[in-house]
């Protein structure tokens, strides 16, 4: 094949619709556009998905309001009852894993106050709550949490910082307001020593 040779396929070139050329070319009177109406006037343009005035797709579609959270961190619950059921005084994850309480190490884990301990152990978890921490305080065990918590005070200081910006720049403005006073005071203090100096020289220059 050569290159004169090359043709589009059927139907992929068509012709140009010619409208209001007259009757005989079947768009004519009207050029398809219909009797009268909002379409069939000039700069006629709707916004997307507009369906006329009826209620559109996508508000007759249910909706589950609220978001989702990408932060949240969800935790695998686990009681003071279970921890019966796990060998020796050493509760970590993996001997949870051991006596099937939990299938996976994927998640992290929580211990709740569901219950009480018959001995002492020792808890090594990611998160356990307040209550559970003083049942097994109680009982003579210790707690200790694999992820640290965030500590409150950093977050009232990163606010006190935001907050502590405009006073700073205020307090800035005030420093060099009053600086601006006392080089002002100066000056006029030295305009009137050398006046006073000035009168005190005119009786003997006569």
């Amino acid at each position: 094949m050569q290159q004169h040779e090359l043709r589009p396929p059927r139907g992929a070139k068509k012709n140009r619709r010619r409208v209001g050329r007259g009757n005989a070319s079947g768009h004519g009177t009207y050029s398809g556009r219909g009797v009268k109406g909002q379409q069939s006037r000039s700069g006629y343009k709707t916004r997307p998905f507009f369906e006329g005035g009826q209620t559109p797709l996508i508000r007759r579609l249910p909706h589950r309001r609220g978001f989702r959270n990408p932060f949240r961190v969800e935790y695998v619950p686990i009681s003071l009852n279970d921890l019966a059921r796990v060998d020796g005084d050493q509760v970590t994850p993996e001997s949870l894993r051991d006596a099937g309480i939990i299938r996976s190490l994927k998640k992290p884990i929580k211990i709740l106050a569901d219950g009480d301990l018959s001995g002492p152990v020792t808890v090594r978890v990611h998160r356990v709550s307040a209550s559970a921490r003083a049942k097994i305080e109680a009982a003579g065990g210790t707690v200790e949490e694999l992820t640290p918590r965030k500590d409150p005070e950093q977050k009232r200081q990163r606010g006190k910082k935001k907050s502590a910006a405009p006073e700073a720049k205020a307090t800035a403005e005030d420093s060099s307001d009053e600086e601006a006073t006392s080089t002002d005071e100066a000056s006029e203090d030295e305009a009137s020593e050398s006046e006073m100096a000035s009168q005190d020289e005119e009786p003997d220059g006569k």
